[in-house]
């Protein structure tokens, strides 16, 4: 295997950087010298920033594993595992799993190897059709999380059909398949970011889909039966891709520490220095319904920023909005909200002392979330009934509600 292999890193189809792996698995990142001295970059992730807001461009070297905010570029758990083997690439060597993957990442980000190798050299000794292959079919799962999902396109609106791409790349949807542990995510997921969307929070375009009526899944997956959810990425337009990146690459943690890092306290401080008060009430508009809802899984990653200017971050739209108490009994949210973890402990007092503790002003922090609070209660009476989820969905919500103190 060569001794040195470089990955070219674009955004918005412009090479900003260098992925270098040197000998012993060590990698480091760095920026391009023209990168560095525009003035009028495009943003790459707010970790790249110092305290007074330059470009960091002295890096660490790592071994085996990537800068956090690549790292988090990949898929996490059995799905990186999965892909890995697909790959035939150690789920341990992040350089070659970025490789693999780094046509269709979440954002406006792009990698691809500097030598226009379509594989590893010596990685594998595959004829060159098997290495299509394996390329093909792994970057149809390129997207990170833990859930079994695609990029994929749409078909005509009458069918209202979904396509997953040969070669995994150029899909405007993201479908997430059936749990084969869990039943009903996809109606889950769907009930709840419909009643967000009627609770004022901004959501992306969202479908329920048969399976059966999603074209060119792999052997196997195409087996699943019941209904997937297939949600617009808000990372594409028309007008080409838009720039994203999650709380974990913010705050420059890997994958394995998104629920043991940072607070939302810690969120909405970020939200308060870089973005503008419409946000910070969005952000608490999304944490009151969280909690209202019973999602103990809105993790560092849950959470995203987003580029529309290409300089200026943004909360990107609302994602992963899934009630996860009907199936692991929880008591604590996945991250502390200031003081505490604890779902009940979510309170005038504790809303307070965040604002406080995040420099945020506490009158409209306090009202967004009380005006959440009973926009939610009209909605939740009206529309539990009419949507997808399962009963047993409702009813522990509905048992959850009761014990809440805000």
């Amino acid at each position: 295997m060569a001794e040195v292999s470089v990955l070219t890193v674009n955004l918005y189809g412009e090479t900003i950087g260098t992925l270098t792996r040197v000998s012993g698995d060590r990698s480091l990142f760095s920026f391009m010298d023209q990168y560095v001295a525009d003035e009028n970059r495009p943003t790459l992730g707010l970790g790249f920033k110092d305290e007074y807001g330059q470009l960091i461009t002295e890096l660490p070297v790592k071994q085996k594993r990537l800068l956090p905010f690549f790292s988090n570029l990949l898929p996490e758990g059995y799905l990186r595992e999965y892909l890995a083997r697909l790959a035939g690439v150690n789920q341990e060597r992040e350089f070659y799993l970025l490789w693999a993957l780094g046509q269709d990442l979440a954002g406006a980000i792009t990698v691809e190897p500097a030598g226009g190798e379509e594989w590893p050299p010596g990685l594998k000794d595959d004829s060159a059709e098997d290495t299509r292959m394996k390329h093909a079919n792994a970057l149809r799962f390129s997207l990170a999380g833990v859930q079994l999902k695609f990029s994929a396109v749409r078909g005509d609106r009458a069918s209202k059909g979904l396509t997953i791409p040969a070669s995994g790349v150029g899909g405007s949807w993201i479908v997430k398949l059936p749990s084969a542990q869990f039943e009903g995510i996809p109606e889950n997921e769907y009930a709840l970011l419909t009643l967000a969307r009627e609770v004022g929070i901004d959501v992306p375009e969202i479908q329920l889909v048969e399976v059966e009526a999603i074209a060119n899944l792999p052997e196997g997956i195409s087996n699943l039966k019941g209904q997937a959810l297939a949600v617009k990425r808000f990372d594409r337009t028309p007008e080409g891709p838009v720039h994203t990146e999650d709380f974990a690459q913010v705050f420059g943690v890997y994958p394995e520490k998104k629920y043991d890092t940072a607070s939302y306290r810690n969120i909405a401080t970020v939200l308060g220095r870089e973005t503008g008060e419409a946000d910070v009430e969005e952000f608490i508009r999304r944490l009151t319904f969280c909690t209202l809802t019973g999602n103990a899984d809105m993790h560092l990653k849950n959470w995203s920023l987003i580029y529309p200017d290409k300089r200026t971050p943004a909360l990107s739209p609302a994602y992963d909005l899934v009630s996860t108490i009907p199936y692991i009994e929880d008591e604590h949210t996945a991250l502390k909200f200031a003081r505490t973890k604890r779902f009940d402990g979510y309170t005038r007092d504790e809303l307070s002392y965040l604002a406080a503790k995040a420099g945020l002003p506490e009158t409209p922090v306090l009202d967004t979330a009380l005006q959440t609070l009973d926009r939610f209660h009209d909605v939740w009476e009206k529309e539990r009934h009419h949507l997808p989820q399962r009963r047993q969905v409702t009813e522990r919500i509905d048992a959850h509600l009761k014990t809440l103190r805000i």
